[in-house]
């Protein structure tokens, strides 16, 4: 899906209560979009877990997203995957 469609569906799921986290490959649209969460990846378009068969970058990857929830007050929330 485009980073403009998942962070308008992100905003309606969050508005019924439902905390969403979206990992995203181009900063600068989610910056605009400005999904309620977000977790920038620098990886390639198709790639957001990282490279293919990476089991511990995509346990990272997931782990790290997960800790954005942690982060509600103000919303929008958008780090940087280190």
């Amino acid at each position: 899906m485009c980073h403009q469609s998942v962070g308008l569906i992100a905003s309606v799921i969050e508005k019924s209560g439902i905390p969403t986290i979206c990992l995203s490959l181009l900063r600068e649209i989610t910056e605009k979009v400005k999904p309620p969460r977000a977790l920038f990846v620098p990886f390639r378009i198709g790639y957001p877990l990282g490279e293919p068969h990476n089991a511990d970058l995509q346990h990272r990857i997931i782990r790290s997203a997960l800790t954005v929830l942690e982060f509600d007050n103000p919303l929008p929330v958008l780090r940087q995957f280190k």
